[in-house]
């Protein structure tokens, strides 16, 4: 597989890191879990490589909904599909630059840029967008992540896009739960991708260096 498609890729040892002895850290994952992202984030890390190939490179959109096709078998992924399979919250603010100017102030005065790895001078869309994640789980924003993530999926697939491909985890789920589709090997995630409580301990370890 790509290796985009493990560094677009997100996981969470929920369960490692909640029993970490750092409460600060505990707060911010035990606040990622009330964002209601923690079905998507935290969901079993199994992929299936050669489906997801196969998945993006036969993916389109028709009418909003995912189209593609998995070993020759057509694969269909609404949004209201997706929001289920995750649990993810369907109200809320829908885009990140919605995010009110108020909040973004309060966040800016709890929330060390550092932590988010910046460096100087690279202010740049990503790290603004990096920034608005932790702003709207810190702060408790209440935002659609259905449609903001399975937008975010829509621009992976979409061609000549410069999203990159991702949600490897997410998407191995999804294939996994359409009947009598044709997966081949699964293999587990890369454990130094995952949040767990010893990659969380060597993250800050290099940023108190």
């Amino acid at each position: 597989m790509a290796s985009s498609f493990y560094n677009n890729s997100q996981h969470v040892d929920f369960d490692s890191v909640l029993a970490m002895d750092d409460q600060g850290m505990v707060s911010i994952f035990q606040a990622l879990m009330a964002s209601g992202l923690a079905g998507f984030l935290g969901c079993p890390a199994v992929i299936y490589e050669t489906a997801l190939i196969d998945f993006f490179e036969n993916a389109s959109i028709r009418d909003g909904v995912i189209i593609s096709t998995v070993g020759g078998q057509l694969v269909e992924i609404s949004e209201e599909w997706f929001a289920e399979s995750f649990e993810l919250p369907a109200d809320g603010l829908g885009d990140l630059s919605e995010i009110p100017k108020d909040v973004i102030f309060d966040a800016k005065s709890i929330v060390s840029l550092s932590a988010i790895s910046v460096k100087a001078g690279s202010f740049n869309s990503i790290t603004i967008e990096k920034f608005s994640l932790v702003t709207v789980i810190v702060c408790g924003v209440r935002m659609n992540w259905a449609k903001i993530l399975f937008n975010t999926l829509k621009k992976m697939v979409s061609p000549g896009t410069k999203q990159a491909k991702g949600f490897a985890i997410q998407i191995s789920l999804l294939l996994e739960n359409i009947p009598n589709l044709e997966l081949g090997e699964s293999s587990a995630f890369p454990a130094y991708k995952i949040l767990s409580d010893k990659t969380v301990h060597r993250i800050v370890s290099l940023y108190d260096r």
